[in-house]
């Protein structure tokens, strides 16, 4: 399952993240999308927004961090997979991605490129532990194309993405995908 979805992530750049049921209902009815990232929902809705996913044809990506009621241990991760069977989650834990990857889940980890430091920190995250990055605010070419060129790992963007010059710039500087709430880039 894993290899279906970075296949999709990879033949359809462009990611519907949701952070509500309308944005959910708009991203299962559009034909452009194939990857959903939740980044809503509680520990009792959880389970249905995947199934309906699911559902729809799509591939159904959790940000753990996100979800409600989530401690913030590894369990959180068991659970996401054990009462879910979403594709994959998205954490700025290490701890989290490392527990996804041993559950066979994808594992997407997000890290907010803030200043030097951050952008630095990501020469010690060690090859084989994400299977996806991905970096917000992703309006940043510049600093996209330098982390893309050392990545040993697909890379995403997302964050500040308004329009289809900032998608073409983010994917012409290496990114793999980005995702975006604004529904009326979903269409580019």
């Amino acid at each position: 399952m894993k290899q279906e979805l970075m296949d999709a992530i990879q033949e359809m750049p462009v990611i519907a993240a949701v952070k509500d049921d309308a944005g959910l209902c708009s991203a299962l009815t559009n034909e452009n999308i194939r990857v959903v990232f939740v980044l809503y929902g509680d520990i009792c809705n959880i389970s249905s927004i995947v199934r309906r996913i699911h559902e729809a044809g799509r591939f159904a990506v959790v940000h753990i961090d996100l979800i409600a009621g989530l401690a913030g241990k590894e369990v959180a991760v068991d659970f996401i997979r054990n009462t879910t069977e979403a594709d994959g989650i998205i954490s700025t834990r290490q701890s989290f991605i490392r527990r996804a990857k041993e559950l066979g889940l994808a594992a997407i980890l997000r890290v907010f490129l803030l200043d030097s430091i951050a952008l630095e920190s990501l020469d010690k995250i060690p090859a084989n532990l994400p299977d996806c990055l991905d970096l917000l605010p992703g309006a940043m070419p510049k600093i996209l194309r330098r982390v893309c060129a050392k990545a040993k790992v697909p890379v995403l963007t997302g964050g500040l993405i308004a329009d289809k010059e900032d998608v073409m710039a983010a994917l012409e500087a290496g990114a793999t995908a980005i995702s975006t709430t604004n529904q009326a880039v979903w269409d580019m």
